[in-house]
Order: structure tokens, then C-alpha cells, then sequence
């Protein structure tokens, strides 16, 4: 990933997208107007946070890329696999769709969502120019979130594997996520086939590799372009929100991605 600096905010880029034909970025939690503990520039809208300071701060992110605020769409991330497929924005006064994976072809469409902890993917087909966005927790990953949007993007709007790019952003890392016999048993019934890899038993605690997980699952729909930050949000609070981390109040970072 590269590490940006634009409006006095700092986010990432994979560089396996091309800049010149699609707008995206990971945005940090730096440069905002929120207080602590949503310092500073959250866009969760259940955190307490006020409704001003959210706004103000998805504007800036948007300017970064010199992109209208009306151009979004976002959607109520459920955590779980259904796919939205996007033709027009979503009315800033509308309601939101449930859906943890929206993907469009269009670029008068700039797709938007919130993170902390969960995975954000990006998911771009340089040849039909479609985009995805993805948020994959565990129950959106032991659900195959991801090769959701895969299915979408080849079976219904005629993407090839070779010319899908995948990017696996800021997350909680391996060694922070430690997980109850729920998620275990979800992940036996479900991942069975990557259980040995993704799922591993350290001082009698379970941890989930969800990096990996997603990372298999995409190469399972036949993609072989994936890139990964490898970037914990535990691991460095000083740039990434953590829910794990900092409980109930703890602000969620912003992805977009649009094409141009």
C-alpha cells in the first residue's frame, strides 16, 4: 500500500489500482473535526458522535478526491453476504439498503463504507470497469461475503477472473483476534477446507487469521491479483479505529472508491 497525504488527511492506496481510472482511499482517523474518543475523523453514525461532525468529516474525504457528497452510496453494513448492485446514488436523505457488498459500473457513483476491525476488500475489473466494496467480519467471512461479490461481478455483469484486481485493507491482525467456540464451530461448517490455515490454538485461546481466510477466498473464484496492507488497526490506534480495542465508543474509519 501507499501511504497519502492530501487536505491535511493521510490515507492509503493499494497500488495495484490504477489512479488514473478509479478514485479510492483508506482513510486513517487523522484529520477530522470529532473529539475524543472518535478522534478525529470518524463517520460512524452510532457512536455518539454528532451528526455535524460525521458530515463534515465524509466531506473531506471526498474533497480529497474532489468528489460530490452526493454522488454516494453506502449501505447498512448487516454483516452479511448480500450483494447490492448500484445504478444510481443513494438520496443523502434516503434510506440505507442492508448490504455488506455493493458493487457499480457506473462513475457518477462513489461507494462508501465504514470500518473498525472488520475487512475492508476493494475489488476492481480493470477491463469491464466495475468496482466492489466488501466489509468482511467473521460472520461476513465464515458467510463468503466476498466470493458473494465475485459470483456478482462474473455471472451476472461478465467479469473474467484474470482481470479482477483485490485489495485486502486495515484490519484486526491474526495475533489480536480471539475467538469464542461460536466462531469456531462457524468456521468448521463453513471453512472447513481452510480451517488448519485460518484457525489456530495459541495459550489456550482460538484465533482467525481473517487476512488469510479472505485471501483464500478469493483465490478459491479464481483471482490471482491481491494485494494486502498487512496493517492491524490494534496495532497502530494511532492511525486505524479499533472496536476491539476501544469498545462501544470507539469511531469507525471511511473507505471509498469510485471510478472516474
Amino acid at each position: 500500500m501507499i501511504k497519502q497525504t492530501k487536505k491535511n488527511l493521510i490515507y492509503y492506496q493499494f497500488q495495484c489500482f490504477p489512479r488514473n481510472v478509479i478514485d479510492h482511499g483508506l482513510f486513517t482517523r487523522l484529520g477530522g473535526v470529532s473529539p475524543s474518543p472518535y478522534g478525529s475523523l470518524n463517520v460512524g453514525g452510532t457512536t455518539g458522535d454528532t451528526k455535524e461532525n460525521i458530515v463534515e468529516n465524509r466531506r473531506r474525504m471526498f474533497a480529497v478526491f474532489e468528489r460530490k457528497v452526493d454522488t454516494i452510496y453506502d449501505s447498512w453494513q448487516v454483516h452479511g453476504n448480500r450483494v447490492v448492485y448500484v445504478t444510481a446514488p443513494r438520496p443523502l436523505n434516503g434510506k440505507h439498503e442492508p448490504a455488506d457488498i455493493i458493487i457499480t459500473d457506473s462513475p457518477r457513483i462513489t461507494l462508501f463504507m465504514r470500518f473498525a476491525d472488520c475487512v475492508p476488500i476493494l475489488l476492481f475489473d480493470e477491463k469491464k470497469k466495475i468496482i466492489a466494496l466488501v466489509h468482511s467480519g467473521w460472520q461476513g467471512t465464515v458467510s463468503r461475503a466476498v466470493q458473494a461479490g465475485l459470483k456478482f461481478m462474473i455471472y451476472e455483469l461478465g467479469s473474467k477472473p484474470e482481470n479482477i484486481f483485490a485489495g485486502i485493507g486495515p484490519s484486526i491482525g491474526p495475533d489480536h483476534y480471539e475467538v469464542g467456540d461460536n466462531v469456531c464451530e462457524e468456521v468448521e461448517k463453513s471453512l472447513n477446507e481452510f480451517k488448519s490455515k485460518i484457525l489456530f490454538f495459541h495459550q489456550k485461546k482460538y484465533f482467525l487469521d481473517l487476512w488469510l481466510a479472505n485471501k483464500l477466498l478469493i483465490e478459491q473464484a479464481g483471482i490471482t491479483k491481491i494485494e494486502m496492507a498487512n496493517l492491524c488497526t490494534i496495532c497502530n490506534l494511532d492511525e486505524w479505529f479499533s472496536y476491539r480495542a476501544e469498545g462501544k465508543k470507539s469511531g469507525r474509519f471511511g473507505v471509498l472508491m469510485g471510478l472516474r
